[in-house]
């Protein structure tokens, strides 16, 4: 008997036997909360972040056991530094804490994965319209035994998602970790090109304050005090441009790093390039260690999983049930079971969906590798490049517009004024020390675009991140092992 055929039902049926059943049913719901937007303890959170020193250093203490190249503490006293910058940035950059969301997703898919399905409770009634015609009934309850082994599939499935997106936030970690870098490296650019600018500034007003002097006495024509004054407005002008662009530099880095754009800290300067580390073959150094290469390999590890999973459906799952009811004022007690037949349908469209989506994962992770070894390439040469300028710029041209800024104000302290030399010499060397500033950048980018295209020294999980007051971001980690699970 197949279980969707109507039963009868007697009218000694208990009425309140329905009632019953579904309050038992209903037990193991879950209630609706209402969690309302509050934007403004939101801003009030953010405003404070630096200040909560003690959720950051709990943090910093899971990273040191992680052996993550953390700093060995975390102090504002002296002002934040570029690693205790990174620290901030792994606990409150915004695209992290998405990102961290985004794998609770996958979490809790993978936490209810591979369950069975609801057991079903049917009731059927009828009415006989016949003079003194019972009221016949049936009860029944019917559930799905999943012998095809389709749930167990569906939970590795699940777990191979979860994976991807832990993969993804550890790319987005170390993504985050060299642009906090770069962007410190700009800063500090950026605000040492205004001293450049200052000091250059407190020169060309030297020389102005002579050039009524000189021009009074016939030693320098109209023209070319007209030059010195206006290169003191140009210059001045060039400064505020310049204290926009580190104002700007600032608020980007602080965006990096979770950080209000009014947060009072003193940022200390680091734009030094750190020694990067040579491998006999970095191409395959790319293709063990980068992070995006791991997300894309567990991307296809999911599709590989997702078209398991398809297959595994074409076999059917037994439903089975049973009941009891009354018909022509006789007890019966009822069975049912119903098993589908694979001959039409067999989830053809799944399956080949599934091996189209493979075939995807595949060639994204081919073209994900042919594009990093052409950003290699192109990082490692930048880095040449910016290091051979560099070399040339510190050993010879800027020692040499020093030295020639110096004979010039001997020159002056001795009353021998050639204002426009004056003038072209700290010109030059303003601009000779910008560029220098620049390469110096150029160097550090390609240093921290090399390492991070090289990935870690060993695979990572993501940063161990816990709840605080004003984050709901979950706690993600790696997929337990089937003996984790089974002892929970």
């Amino acid at each position: 008997m197949d279980i969707s055929t109507p039963l009868p039902v007697r009218r000694s049926a208990r009425p309140g036997l329905a009632a019953v059943a579904a309050c038992g049913l209903l037990g193991g719901c879950q209630s609706y909360e209402r969690a309302p937007l509050d934007l403004p303890s939101h801003r009030s959170a953010m405003e404070s972040r630096v200040d909560a020193a003690e959720p950051i250093g709990a943090f910093l203490d899971r990273l040191a056991k992680t052996g993550d190249g953390a700093p060995q503490r975390f102090d504002l006293s002296d002002g934040l530094s570029v690693a205790e910058g990174e620290v901030v940035a792994l606990f409150y950059n915004a695209d992290l804490r998405l990102a961290r969301l985004a794998a609770g997703l996958a979490l809790a898919e993978y936490e209810t994965a591979g369950l069975w399905e609801d057991p079903q409770f049917g009731f059927d009634g009828a009415e006989i319209l016949s003079p003194e015609g019972p009221f016949e009934y049936g009860l029944t309850l019917s559930f799905t035994i999943p012998v095809s082994g389709r749930l167990e599939v569906a939970k590795d499935r699940a777990g191979a998602a979860f994976e991807t997106e832990l993969r993804r936030i550890v790319d987005a970690e170390w993504t985050t970790r060299a642009r906090v870098r770069s962007a410190w490296a700009a800063w500090t650019v950026a605000d040492a090109r205004v001293g450049l600018l200052r000091e250059a500034i407190g020169q060309v007003e030297r020389v102005a304050s002579i050039t009524d002097r000189l021009e009074t006495a016939g030693e320098l024509t109209r023209v070319e005090a007209r030059l010195l004054r206006a290169e003191l407005v140009e210059s001045r002008g060039r400064l505020a441009q310049a204290e926009f662009s580190a104002t700007q530099a600032r608020v980007h880095l602080f965006g990096l790093l979770g950080l209000s754009p009014t947060t009072d800290v003193a940022l200390i300067p680091s734009i030094s390039a750190s020694e990067a580390v040579s491998f006999a073959d970095e191409v395959q150094r790319l293709i063990e260690a980068n992070t995006s290469i791991a997300v894309r390999r567990a991307e296809y590890h999911t599709a590989e999983e997702t078209l398991r999973l398809e297959v595994r459906k074409q076999y059917p799952d037994i439903t089975i049930g049973s009941g009891y009811g009354s018909e022509a004022s006789d007890d019966r007690l009822l069975l049912g079971l119903s098993i589908p037949i694979p001959v039409v349908n067999a989830n053809r469209a799944g399956i080949a969906e599934a091996r189209a989506r493979r075939a995807i994962a595949r060639v994204a992770a081919e073209t994900t590798f042919e594009q990093l070894t052409r950003e290699l390439a192109t990082t490692n040469a930048a880095r040449t490049a910016a290091r051979s300028q560099l070399e040339a710029f510190q050993t010879q041209l800027v020692p040499m517009l020093d030295e020639q800024s110096r004979e010039v104000e001997q020159l002056i302290g001795l009353g021998e004024v050639d204002a426009l030399i004056l003038l072209e010499t700290v010109s030059r060397r303003f601009e000779a020390k910008s560029q220098l500033l620049d390469l110096r950048l150029a160097e550090l980018n390609a240093v921290v675009e090399r390492a991070r295209l090289l990935g870690p020294d060993q695979p990572k999980f993501p940063a161990p991140v816990e709840k605080n007051a004003d984050d709901t971001s979950p706690v993600v980690g790696p997929i337990p092992s089937r003996s984790e699970e089974s002892s929970r």
